[in-house]
């Protein structure tokens, strides 16, 4: 996206990420913070165990510059005032809380802080820049996109034996002795777009339980001032809910998390670590960095942390719903007792005239002789020819599309077509209401009809019903005469 004045001045002003860059401690800050949190991929830290470590780095910082000007201390504040300021609104460079069941504050880093950590880890420079490995990976990735839309069956078709005659001869030449072997360049190259892409991973996990974290938040607000019905006010906060976590960064993460938690994929990720780590060409990078050899633990460690947030504050919000509901309906009890105190008062001093209006009512009444008669069922013989199918071209898509007709709605549906008719025909309430589900829905109502004793069926009698399809296209039936009583 394009860098706009107005936008980049309002983010020097707010973003934490900006400020921090502009803070004069920024070093301090930075080297600290990536120590403590980054550097062990700690995703919180006690207060205590914190505080101790920033007055050892501290104290190491001070020691270093007393040898140059011994009466100047760069650093006069105390380690723990420091965590509070960096954990302070203004700045948000570290979130402070208390988790469930301790009465001591841990932090951990901010999504913003990341961001500035690893905007600062690209800019020392690097002795070895690769651009082959990440231009495979561009190409590699336009082709799945390519073929990820390709509707041309043929097409499809002619890539996948291009790829098939491509791995046909590699295996032939495999066979006659010619073995391709990637060079010291080329394994360098792809460790360290590896290595990134790891530590990247591990950071955006920061990212995506900050979003869960606002989304309660302002679920919390919306409760809090709501004033409207409870259903509208569930609806709204699950409907947001849902938004998030069929997002598509909530159904990456769910797909990353089910990979991750594959036994398959846990072996897999062992083994290709393993196997990295014994290649004499990487042996200077994988010796001056372990941490590479166990990232996908660190991947679970992260995930998990994730998920218990997510269901911690789904349990936070389902107790605040429930004390919200105990309050409510005690005020309703105490409504309750005080009409009855009222009513109590007045008892022997009724008011002359009518002080209360009641909605007519009357009794349903249902005779014997309404119900119809017993109609045997219409028996059609069928004369089918199986015949043996070819099971290769079977396309087994078709069971796994199909219509769903809920006969609740459909009955609820026609309850409220008779609370203002005595009487109404099918052709009218489908007219009134739409069939959104096309021959299958009209199908549900016939069912319907037929299952209840209420409803006539006229045989002899014929109408027609429209519908648009799911493609737009006008639709026609002919049915029998449906008399809903």
């Amino acid at each position: 996206m394009p860098l706009d004045y107005f936008d980049l001045r309002n983010m020097r002003r707010h973003h934490p990420a900006w400020r921090l860059m502009s803070a004069d401690s920024a070093p301090l800050i930075a080297g600290f913070l990536d120590l403590a949190f980054r550097d062990q991929n700690h995703r919180s830290i006690p207060e205590a165990e914190l505080t101790t470590r920033l007055e050892d780095y501290l104290y190491t910082l001070r020691d270093n510059y007393s040898d140059q000007d011994p009466e100047q201390d760069p650093f006069p504040r105390k380690a723990g005032e420091y965590l509070d300021d960096w954990a302070h609104i203004e700045k948000g460079w570290l979130r402070k809380y208390y988790p469930p069941g301790s009465d001591e504050a841990h932090y951990d880093l901010t999504p913003a802080t990341e961001t500035a950590l690893r905007w600062l880890d690209s800019l020392f420079e690097r002795g070895f820049v690769g651009t082959e490995s990440r231009l495979q990976t561009i190409v590699q990735l336009l082709r799945e996109i390519s073929s990820g839309v390709e509707t041309d069956k043929d097409k499809r078709i002619r890539e996948l034996e291009a790829q098939r005659r491509s791995l046909k001869a590699e295996i032939d030449s495999i066979k006659n002795g010619s073995l391709r072997l990637m060079d010291g360049r080329a394994l360098r190259e792809r460790y360290f777009q590896v290595n990134r892409m790891a530590r990247e991973l591990l950071g955006d996990f920061r990212a995506v339980e900050h979003n869960f974290r606002q989304l309660d938040r302002d679920v919390r607000q919306q409760i809090a001032a709501w004033t409207g019905g409870k259903h509208q006010m569930l609806q709204t906060i699950f409907g947001e809910h849902d938004a998030i976590t069929q997002s598509d960064q909530g159904r990456s993460f769910r797909s990353f998390w089910d990979f991750l938690m594959s036994p398959t994929s846990q072996d897999e990720l062992t083994e290709l670590l393993d196997r990295l780590y014994s290649l004499e060409a990487l042996e200077d990078e994988t010796r001056n960095d372990p941490r590479l050899r166990r990232i996908h633990f660190d991947w679970m460690a992260a995930g998990e942390q994730t998920q218990r947030t997510v269901a911690r504050l789904s349990r936070q919000l389902r107790n605040y719903l429930d004390d919200r509901a105990y309050y409510e309906n005690r005020r309703i009890i105490e409504l309750h007792e005080n009409l009855e105190a009222l009513a109590l008062t007045v008892r022997h001093r009724i008011p002359p005239g009518d002080f209360m209006e009641l909605p007519d009512s009357k009794p349903d009444v249902r005779l014997p002789l309404e119900r119809p008669l017993f109609q045997p069922p219409v028996s059609t013989d069928l004369t089918t020819l199986i015949q043996k199918a070819d099971l290769e071209q079977l396309d087994s898509s078709a069971l796994f599309d199909q219509i769903v007709v809920d006969k609740a709605r459909l009955r609820r549906t026609i309850k409220s077509a008779l609370e203002s008719e005595s009487q109404i025909t099918l052709g009218v309430i489908i007219h009134r209401h739409p069939l959104t589900e096309g021959l299958a829905e009209l199908v549900g109502y016939l069912s319907v009809a037929a299952e209840d004793g209420r409803a006539h069926i006229d045989e002899e009698t014929v109408e027609e019903v429209s519908w648009q399809d799911r493609q737009g296209r006008q639709r026609t039936a002919k049915i029998p005469l449906v008399l809903f009583i």
